[in-house]
């Protein structure tokens, strides 16, 4: 539809600043970005003030990924802002901020039976379920495929209505106009955006905007400058991080307000069966006590007392078929030799033919996430009004969750988005919000429910378990013909789903997809070598304990099983593993590229024994975007065994759009994937975690953190998200430095759990 001015209209808003109708796109919701007194909100994702300062709607949890500064920042460069008059607030959960190349990711997820007819951004299944559902999850690194496009249309529909403003004042052409830091330039003349905003509201846009010819990148590239040498675009929430100024969910205080722990039982199905509650009645403080069906929860004026009183009471749980690594572990060698597989993909010929003569086991322990932070959500019920204040990757799943545990319409649920310290994917389940609705009902007040750490460590939903068998039909010259690979693990994904869409409690998520093959569950096995005939099978396994998304998820098992093979296969023929395996990437030389660059930054001399040099890489494909990373482990004795002291990588993950957001993000991954490979496990015992403290997970502290070193490779190629790459290849890559250091093999993750 052709815009005109007759049908772009202009509306006060509620809070006294102006609206720009955006009607020209047909949907079924109003504009969900309100403007405050004095400004003027131009589509859904920005809106100018008579001060020139220009908000960004950010509809993704800020987790440390730096979102909040990434969607300013492309608003900026297009809109032509002035960057220290940029400011961000947290979009309200809508259709208009649909995440659609997510929604077709996981269309297996929320459509099983109608997967393979929406699994495109662009298709009209995708979209009408994302935007009727108001999707706007948090994960796998879709953010800026999501939404750098979006930011980038309604910034140059602004620009182009500000340059029509300043056009008719100065009585020229408006695409004769430009913009520059905060104003509208033509010649000699120059008007801010704060004195033109209301003005331009009443102009219509073209249709299609006029979008700049160079899609937003970091400058510093093309100036040669290093990361964090005269920042074009520092990080938007780093000055109230620093100060503590920066709220989190934990920091909401309201009026008549009380705090709330909380004790769960045994996974997965323990059921609360007596408490003591006579012996809280000497807590100071205390203001009730909630059990629920699995738990028991104390509210007080602290939320000491409240985990005082639970300890008082001694609530005591009974489970049928508590959780043990030992169960676990006889059920995963089971299947993984004798199950019944899957094939979820094939090359060449498949396994016809096929006759190994090389074959290894891997064994995987469950990966449970160490979040800064632990679950944290305040709830305030008025009448038929809940508000909800938390951290969430999936604020709609959240919202309609809750509203179904008391009975209200959804409607009637409002969920303001906090950050969160940290989740790594932990923040995409929403039980905590289910248990803050009803502990605010009973008590009657609002109620601020925060996990302890024990607690966190006991309910969360840890990367599952996995066995696999790797085999390889491989020639007298090192060459591998053939491979097969069959491993044992949960459909992780598909439970996941059954909890995140269908509202499923965990048990009834595991109960429905038993049996079902799960090609994510197995996703990144499929290696980026030229191995002319391959099959991979997944074997579902039925595990008691629940499965969970994790940051990289499957990529972080299938990378350490296949890069471990690998630089196992060019060991026993006497072939450099490097050379070895650019040799098998005719077809990827930008993979090849990253091996060649993080040897010469790793001083890599061959991995030959004794050096304690390991050599890995791996290859992510998100859509049209894909990313690639290649790492050189250093590892030496030291005290108290072996320590890993370097690690040297170079990444390439096209278009860089903040170099220094990029380079945390990848460091950041590096350091959480040294944490998977060194620990971040846990084992169970009746229905318990052995892990229940940060300190039992065996994270890297700041004294073991080894120096890292990156080769960030700039682009043309579509933007792949920094935050996943540098976790898969750090654990096969520290594993291959370890063999050369001691010339033992560890084929089980965490590395070192079954000790030197």
């Amino acid at each position: 539809m052709q815009l005109t001015r007759r049908n772009i209209l202009a509306g006060a808003a509620i809070g006294g600043g102006l609206l720009v109708a955006w009607s020209f796109i047909p949907r079924s919701y109003d504009n969900p970005l309100e403007p405050g007194e004095g400004e003027t909100a131009f589509d859904a994702w920005l809106k100018i003030g008579r001060d020139g300062v220009v908000s960004v709607a950010v509809p993704q949890l800020e987790m440390g990924q730096g979102i909040s500064t990434l969607l300013p920042q492309v608003v900026a460069m297009e809109l032509g802002a002035d960057w220290r008059q940029m400011a961000v607030e947290p979009a309200p959960v809508s259709g208009a901020y649909a995440n659609l190349p997510l929604a077709a990711y996981w269309a297996p997820l929320w459509r099983p039976a109608l997967a393979m007819l929406a699994n495109d951004p662009d298709d009209y299944l995708v979209r009408r379920w994302a935007e009727g559902n108001r999707f706007t999850a948090t994960a796998d690194g879709m953010s800026l495929a999501a939404y750098e496009m979006p930011c980038r249309l309604a910034a140059a529909s602004a620009r182009a209505m500000l340059a029509m403003a300043a056009a008719e004042r100065w009585g020229v052409a408006w695409e004769e106009c430009s913009t520059s830091m905060g104003f509208v330039v033509h010649g000699e003349k120059r008007l801010s955006f704060g004195e033109l905003a209301e003005a331009a509201a009443g102009f219509s846009a073209p249709n299609p905007p006029p979008l700049r010819p160079e899609e937003p990148r970091d400058p510093s590239f093309a100036e040669g400058g290093e990361a964090g040498d005269d920042l074009a675009f520092p990080r938007l929430d780093l000055p109230s991080k620093v100060d503590g100024t920066w709220l989190f969910a934990g920091d909401v205080r309201l009026t008549d307000m009380v705090y709330a722990a909380i004790r769960h039982g045994p996974r997965d199905r323990a059921e609360l069966v007596s408490y003591e509650l006579d012996n809280a009645g000497g807590i100071a403080g205390l203001v009730g006590v909630v059990p629920g069906k699995r738990w028991l929860a104390a509210a007080a004026s602290s939320w000491w007392a409240a985990e005082q009183a639970l300890d008082a009471m001694n609530p005591r749980f009974a489970a049928d078929n508590p959780v043990s690594s030992e169960a676990m572990e006889i059920a995963l060698d089971a299947a993984v030799r004798r199950g019944d597989a899957h094939l979820v993909h094939a090359r060449g010929t498949g396994d016809d033919n096929y006759q190994p003569n090389f074959a290894l086991r891997y064994d995987m322990a469950p990966a449970v996430h160490g979040t800064i932070e632990t679950a944290a959500v305040t709830a305030r019920l008025t009448g038929n009004r809940l508000e909800l204040w938390m951290a969430t990757q999936a604020p709609e799943a959240a919202r309609a969750a809750a509203a179904k545990a008391i009975g209200l319409s959804l409607g009637n649920v409002v969920l303001y988005p906090m950050p969160a310290g940290g989740s790594f994917d932990r923040r995409l389940e929403h039980e905590q919000a289910i248990e803050a609705t009803l502990i605010a009902r009973e008590i009657g007040r609002p109620v601020q429910l925060v996990w302890s750490r024990s607690e966190e460590q006991l309910a969360l939903n840890p990367r599952p378990p996995a066995a696999g068998l790797v085999g390889a039909q491989v020639t007298l010259d090192g060459r591998i013909a053939a491979m097969r690979a069959r491993v044992a693990t949960p459909p992780a994904a598909l439970e996941f789903g059954r909890r995140l869409f269908d509202n499923n409690t965990s048990w009834t998520a595991i109960s429905e997809t038993v049996g079902e093959a799960d090609p994510m569950a197995v996703e990144g096995m499929d290696p980026p070598y030229a191995i002319p005939d391959l099959t991979i099978y997944h074997v579902p396994v039925e595990l008691p304990l629940p499965s969970g998304r994790m940051r990289a998820n499957a990529h972080g098992l299938t990378c350490f099983m296949m890069e471990s093979f690998i630089d196992e296969v060019a060991q026993r023929h006497r072939l450099e593993p490097m050379s070895y395996r650019i040799s098998m990437l005719g077809g990827d030389p930008r993979l090849a590229e990253c091996l060649q660059r993080a040897a010469r930054l790793g001083e890599w001399d061959g991995g030959a024994s004794g050096t304690g040099q390991g050599i890995a890489c791996h290859r992510m494909d998100r859509r049209e975007a894909t990313g690639r990373i290649a790492i050189v482990a250093s590892a030496a004795a030291g005290e108290g065994g072996v320590r890993v002291n370097r690690i040297s990588a170079a990444v390439d993950i096209g278009r860089v759009v903040n170099r220094d957001i990029a380079l945390q993000q990848i460091e950041g991954g590096l350091q959480f994937g040294l944490g998977l490979a060194l620990g971040s496990a846990s084992e169970y015992d009746e229905g318990l975690p052995m892990a229940r403290r940060l300190a039992d997970l065996q994270l890297p502290t700041l004294e073991d953190s080894p120096n890292i070193s990156i080769d960030l490779i700039e682009s043309d190629e579509p933007a792949f998200d920094p935050g996943e790459i540098g976790v898969p290849a750090i654990a096969p890559a520290i594993a291959n430095a370890l063999y050369s250091a001691t010339g033992l093999r560890f084929r089980r993750l965490p590395l070192l759990s079954g000790g030197l």
